[in-house]
């Protein structure tokens, strides 16, 4: 026992004693100043706007220094010039900006300008492709949370650069849920924001391929960037119109018929399956039209649908017809109110036109079922001649312009005679 205890204590010789965590965290924040300095050294040469060799520079850097251990602070210099500390000011230790930055782009900021910027960030991510996820997952978020820590001029050059790397597919539209935060909403940081953005992204692609990008990046409700006090379709629709992007304006009120639509086709469903009075139903689409309303070219269509959809067709394959006929002449006293003017008329004829494409058993019953919508003055002469010359949506074009002829002869040659009358 005794000489075991009097054995000497194995050496640590040649072993490494790890530092403690502490230590190596306090030693890992001073390391992005060090990152920024040998990255400096890469660009200093650089003339200013020689965005070629800026470009060749970073891609030569990237050989030597960490990347992507470094890619926020990679981001953070290139994008707003220096280091971000924690609350978003800059990492106060006497360092210049960087000699490559978005915030040197020409004031006030331009798209075209900011383009050359954003093609060295292109190279760089092209060349190195694991940054894009940092980019688009911390570096994009990080910067747009502090946005209005910025001067005017700065703001909207980040603003601007962000539009083209979202339409440039360099990072995703998810970042832009930074600006969804009560301290950027609350004093119209975001909209402003936002809309540079867009008016970047708008410059070299369709509504429709952002509205895509929007989609992907899981931004459904842009009232989220509008102070809580203006967050209605109106204020949203006036704002991007006076700020010269009508198409964003147009876009979000077509997404908001969508939802109104849907709605309308539902409880028009119902109250017909539940056989409610027509009044009350003609009461109950004018209060949903009151609402949220929606163009009555557009809502005709979906009274028809809604009326349509409750309809059970599961009559003899010989009664279809008489039945789609029955239900028609039923329906109207719900659609006639909705009837006004020649351009609703014509949508109207046009949802029938595509219903009896759809559902071919009762194609051959489409001239039938204008002559009840004629009797019971839902769609005027006028309305079924100016479908039949120019107005017909192109499914089943042919067929139905032509199994109209005699219905459209006739009434041409009743206009005619009521001209003659008249003289």
């Amino acid at each position: 026992m005794s000489q075991q205890s009097t054995a000497a204590k194995p050496s640590l010789q040649g072993v490494r004693i790890k530092a403690r965590k502490g230590a190596v965290k306090a030693q890992a924040k001073h390391e992005p100043t060090i990152f920024r300095d040998q990255l400096y050294k890469h660009l200093e040469t650089v003339p200013e706007a020689d965005f070629d060799s800026f470009a060749t520079k970073l891609v030569q850097a990237g050989s030597t220094l960490e990347f992507l251990k470094y890619a926020d602070a990679l981001f953070e210099i290139l994008l707003v010039g220096g280091l971000i500390q924690p609350g978003g000011s800059y990492i106060d230790d006497g360092a210049p900006v960087s000699p490559f930055t978005i915030f040197n782009a020409k004031e006030p900021a331009e798209v075209d300008d900011l383009k050359k910027y954003i093609e060295v960030l292109n190279k760089l991510i092209r060349r190195y492709k694991y940054l894009q996820k940092p980019l688009e997952e911390s570096a994009l978020p990080g910067l747009l949370q502090y946005i209005h820590r910025w001067s005017a001029a700065q703001k909207d050059k980040l603003a601007l650069a962000t539009g083209l790397l979202i339409s440039q597919g360099l990072a995703n539209a998810s970042c832009l849920q930074s600006l969804t935060k009560d301290h950027l909403v609350k004093d119209h940081v975001s909209v402003s924001v936002i809309t540079l953005i867009f008016r970047a992204y708008l410059v070299d692609q369709s509504m429709d391929h952002l509205a895509g990008t929007l989609k992907r990046g899981g931004i459904k409700d842009l009232l989220a960037f509008f102070p809580p006090n203006k967050r209605s379709s109106k204020e949203l629709e006036d704002h991007f119109k006076k700020a010269g992007l009508a198409q964003v304006a147009e876009w979000w009120a077509k997404k908001q018929y969508a939802v109104v639509k849907e709605g309308i086709v539902k409880d028009l469903q119902e109250l017909c399956e539940r056989e409610e009075p027509p009044e009350q139903i003609v009461t109950a689409i004018k209060a949903r039209q009151e609402e949220t309303p929606i163009p009555e070219s557009e809502l005709v269509q979906c009274i028809w649908q809604g009326l349509m959809a409750s309809v059970d067709w599961s009559a003899r394959p010989d009664q279809i017809e008489n039945l789609a006929l029955r239900e028609v002449g039923n329906y109207t006293p719900i659609l006639q109110p909705f009837c006004n003017g020649a351009k609703t008329e014509v949508a109207l004829i046009n949802v029938v036109q595509v219903y009896c494409y759809e559902d071919t058993r009762i194609i051959k019953a489409f001239p039938q079922i204008l002559k009840v919508l004629y009797n019971k003055d839902c769609i005027s002469d006028q309305a079924i001649i100016y479908w039949h010359q120019k107005g017909s949506k192109p499914q089943g074009r042919q067929h139905f312009l032509k199994s109209t002829e005699p219905l459209v002869k006739f009434l041409q040659e009743q206009e005619e005679d009521s001209d003659e009358e008249e003289e």
